[in-house]
């Protein structure tokens, strides 16, 4: 098995034991992939949360009480640094669109592949959006047009190059690869283009950059 301190840290939160037995059963044989914790509902993910402070919560949408929404926005406002990654199915995507809005990093359907769960999380941990094109034009067209606008002209010539390097799914360290830069001068142009553009997160960035053809 892999070292266990180099291991991704993954909570699972969904209110069917069944699934929950179901995602630890197959993530447990990853040699990269620990699961550190369960929780039913939002509420208790968001204590597991700050209890366990896992790298990605793999979390349902609906569960009764605190729904994951709710949950996500709750650990927004706690400034936690988990990666959300929205489990959910096909017909939910009114409500995958404010989950996407209240800061998950992404989503994957209950009927997932398990080699491309595992891929999901790894993929989250790294930095990437994951936005499948069906949410990614819901998100567009219902998006606040006025969120960003406006402001583009502001960006240098490299904090373009690298918010269209966002929005095609680069982490800040493929990103460095990619501009021949050092990880943490990244991390300073990432927080600019958020800054200067107004936007709270990387998917808002990437959901930016396709609306203004800053995609390769």
């Amino acid at each position: 098995m892999g070292d266990r301190s180099s291991r991704i840290r993954v909570l699972l939160v969904d209110d069917h034991q069944v699934v929950r037995r179901g995602l630890r059963t197959f993530l447990e044989v990853q040699e990269d992939i620990e699961v550190v914790g369960e929780a039913g509902d939002g509420d208790e993910g968001v204590a597991r949360t700050e209890e366990l402070r896992p790298d990605v919560v793999l979390m349902d949408v609906k569960m009764p009480g605190t729904d994951g929404i709710e949950a996500l926005r709750r650990l927004r406002g706690l400034d936690n640094p988990a990666k959300v990654l929205i489990v959910t199915s096909f017909t939910e995507q009114r409500t995958v669109v404010p989950a996407l809005r209240a800061g998950a990093s992404g989503y994957v359907y209950k009927d997932i592949d398990p080699e491309a769960l595992a891929g999901a999380i790894r993929s989250v941990h790294a930095g990437h959006v994951l936005l499948q094109p069906e949410v990614a034009g819901a998100l567009l067209s219902q998006d606040d047009p006025n969120t960003g606008s406006g402001r583009g002209g502001t960006l240098t010539e490299r904090e373009r190059e690298v918010l269209g390097l966002i929005a095609d799914g680069r982490s800040n360290r493929e990103i460095a690869r990619a501009l021949v830069l050092s990880e943490k001068t990244v991390k300073t142009h990432v927080s600019n283009i958020l800054m200067k553009l107004d936007l709270a997160d990387r998917t808002q960035a990437a959901l930016w950059a396709v609306r203004h053809g800053l995609t390769t």
